[in-house]
């Protein structure tokens, strides 16, 4: 059989950990082919070793069924690999064009950049694959749908063949993971090869003809797609069963935590982004914010946590006003916040895990004394959350933040949040990027602060999610609330309806 990429029995080490345990990966020609794992599985090492990121320890890797050697990224581009990135490497103040050619540019005579040719070329390649980009526009003015456009067409302009993604849906709308998995198909469909890394198994089944599962370093198996459930194919990247739906009660909401009253709130372009907004959230409830991203609910969950000054209005927590209070007053006051981007506002990246998970709480007596960390008392503290959370990394409390896989930095943020037991937990896209281990384990921690009588704050924009978890759903449109209804007495097609505006729900 000839696969147009093989890596055989790769092993690659770090400090304190086997990130690819003698895996193999073959890859047919005109294939998608999905490599499937929970987070920190090893799937980004195992493609980082193919696209010349990191040099394995062992194995081999075949190119059309020539052993070849990839000491960079550039030797894998003349190989015709290329790889978007899960965080995109663009820069901002570019046009589409100048990141698209950056390091490949065509020349006129005199040495100066043939612009023209460029913009010309990056229509017909963007026609051609129906990746409809303008090749003007600069990067800080698109969609973050059509950034990771330019990611592909940044690897069709190099004549790349065999081409890596590296979880392109993390940070996508349903509406932009549907038209990237018919681009995928485009791609194939005029002879590219296509390796795609995702944990998203309804992806998998809609996209690839073959996947490939590792756990915890090392090669599980490889099936076809089509004939293996998404029950089965969860079970062999865990290691066990996965429920798929949340496993609660009926809630019993009691009292009003978190009271919003006209709240009026405007985005960094200083155009208003909450219009007029109330809402209360009760102990014994997971209330949750669903729309369509970038329909004001960023702005509601910055201007409630003190990231973002609101305009007018009044935000309480237990009947005490808090619009004015810092950040930390209101954190004190009861708040618990696992914020929508986990890189910007979670974490300190060059930290290690233990101070990161003392940020909310190294000036609580607990761990400080006359200005002094305990450094002991926080010790003790970081290794039980991280038994208890299962974070997973490779020098336990020591381990610097950003060396750490996605899932286990949100584990992470959600143990330091949770630890501290706030009255209300504000959890924005808590399981974006993650697997479905993570999301099942995050799912059940929720329903238990909820069960322990605490108000939770969702903002999600997974449907399954919202329709699971919650217990009440208000939709945001516009910065308005389209409509206030119970998770148990409506369905995905209403939401959807409210989501784009076209209907009003009952406001309860």
């Amino acid at each position: 059989m000839e696969y147009v990429v093989e890596m055989l029995d790769i092993t690659k080490e770090f400090p304190g950990i086997k990130a690819n345990d003698r895996v193999t990966l073959q890859v047919k020609q005109g294939e998608i082919h999905a490599l499937l794992g929970e987070n920190g599985a090893g799937k980004s090492t195992l493609m980082s070793v193919l696209f010349g990121l990191y040099q394995p320890d062992e194995g081999i890797i075949k190119v059309k069924g020539k052993e070849v050697s990839i000491a960079n990224p550039n030797i894998a581009n003349e190989h015709g690999i290329g790889m978007v990135h899960q965080h995109f490497k663009l820069v901002e103040n570019f046009t589409v064009t100048e990141n698209i050619i950056l390091g490949e540019e065509p020349k006129k005579s005199m040495g100066r950049i043939d612009i023209e040719r460029a913009e010309q070329k990056v229509k017909e390649i963007s026609e051609q694959y129906g990746l409809r980009v303008d090749p003007k526009a600069k990067i800080e003015d698109i969609s973050v749908g059509m950034q990771q456009r330019v990611e592909i067409l940044k690897m069709l302009y190099r004549n790349a063949e065999i081409l890596i993604f590296d979880e392109p849906t993390a940070v996508l709308t349903p509406q932009e993971i549907h038209e990237l998995v018919n681009i995928m198909k485009e791609l194939v469909n005029e002879g590219k090869s296509i390796v795609l890394i995702t944990h998203k198994l309804k992806e998998i089944k809609e996209a690839a003809d073959r996947c490939t599962v590792l756990r915890r370093g090392k090669y599980i198996g490889t099936i076809d797609v089509e004939d293996t459930s998404e029950e089965e194919m969860a079970e062999m990247m865990v290691g066990r069963e996965v429920s798929f739906s949340v496993e609660k009660e009926k809630a019993n909401p009691k009292d009003v935590v978190l009271s919003i009253k006209n709240l009026v709130v405007k985005n960094n372009r200083d155009l208003v982004a909450v219009k007029n907004l109330s809402l209360d959230v009760k102990r014994g409830e997971i209330f949750c914010v669903a729309g369509i991203d970038g329909n004001g609910q960023s702005e509601l969950i910055e201007a409630i946590t003190g990231l973002r000054k609101i305009d007018s209005g009044s935000i309480s927590i237990n009947g005490k006003e808090i619009q004015n209070k810092s950040i930390r007053d209101r954190t004190l006051s009861g708040i618990g916040h696992i914020p929508e981007d986990r890189h910007k506002y979670g974490l300190v990246l060059d930290f290690s895990l233990e101070e990161n998970l003392a940020l909310q709480s190294y000036f609580s007596s607990e761990l400080s004394q006359n200005g002094l960390i305990k450094f002991e008392e926080r010790r003790k503290m970081s290794e039980q959350l991280i038994e208890e959370f299962d974070v997973r990394s490779g020098k336990g409390s020591q381990t610097t933040a950003r060396s750490m896989s996605g899932g286990n930095q949100q584990k992470a943020i959600i143990a330091r949040e949770i630890y501290r037991s706030p009255d209300l937990l504000i959890a924005a896209q808590p399981t974006r990027g993650l697997d479905v281990g993570a999301i099942e384990y995050i799912h059940k921690r929720l329903v238990e602060e909820r069960d322990q009588g605490k108000a939770v704050l969702l903002m999600s924009l997974e449907m399954e999610e919202v329709l699971n978890l919650s217990d009440k759903i208000a939709v945001i449109y516009e910065g308005e609330i389209a409509g206030i209804v119970h998770a148990d007495e409506t369905d995905e097609n209403e939401i959807g309806l409210m989501m784009s505006g076209s209907k009003k729900g009952a406001i309860s």
